[in-house]
């Protein structure tokens, strides 16, 4: 059935789909539909991380939450509840990395480019809503955002496989399973700068995958 499956999928011109579309497929288990639809929304993806700043993080930290938040897009989007995917795409891209931010900074103000604003509509259609209003106020993980996050980077790993390093491919393993820098490099018999180095290693090549047109 799953070769079937492989068979239909590739019958389609990816590029001449709408996102409707996509997301039906990718929901099916198409990885080339996820794939159009990061190479579509990769203009998106990197406006967005020039409106945000992360304190101690670079921009790459913050690519991967937008990439993060539209891979939840493509996984929640639901025809009869939002009025498009992308509009609601840019809200879960932007809902993201502000809580990255709003993580990382739990004792502090949210400190944000002053190009956005938590003040401005959510919704294209719906002017009454502001954004500040639907950002989960907690800064504790949603275990269903977990689980995502684990699903986004075993996309990745699937993506860029070929391309790790056995030392690249522990490391994305047990990022995956959320260990923190010390206890990989611990487990490893490494040390932090070594993690950190590889960790940057991996964000290129994820980044060069998800940018590239001949994603199969």
């Amino acid at each position: 059935m799953k070769d079937v499956k492989s068979s239909v999928f590739k019958e389609f011109q990816y590029d001449s789909l709408d996102d409707n579309q996509l997301v039906d497929l990718s929901k099916h288990g198409d990885s080339s539909a996820i794939n159009q639809l990061f190479l579509n929304y990769s203009d998106l993806i990197k406006m967005k991380t020039h409106n945000f700043f992360i304190s101690g993080a670079d921009k790459d930290d913050i690519l991967q939450e937008a990439r993060i938040g539209l891979y939840k897009a493509i996984k929640s989007f639901d025809q009869e509840k939002h009025s498009s995917f992308k509009t609601f795409a840019n809200l879960c891209i932007e809902r993201q990395i502000i809580s990255a931010i709003k993580s990382s900074n739990r004792q502090k103000h949210i400190p944000l480019n002053s190009s956005f604003s938590l003040n401005v509509s959510a919704f294209d259609n719906n002017e009454d809503t502001e954004v500040i209003e639907i950002l989960d106020v907690n800064t504790a993980e949603d275990p269903l955002d977990t689980i995502t996050k684990q699903e986004y980077f075993r996309f990745i790993e699937s993506k860029i496989d070929d391309n790790l390093s056995k030392f690249e491919k522990q490391v994305l393993n047990m990022m995956i399973e959320g260990e923190s820098y010390k206890t990989i490099a611990d487990n490893l018999n490494s040390n932090a700068k070594s993690i950190d180095n590889a960790i940057q290693r991996i964000r290129k090549k994820a980044s060069k995958c998800l940018d590239s047109e001949d994603m199969d």
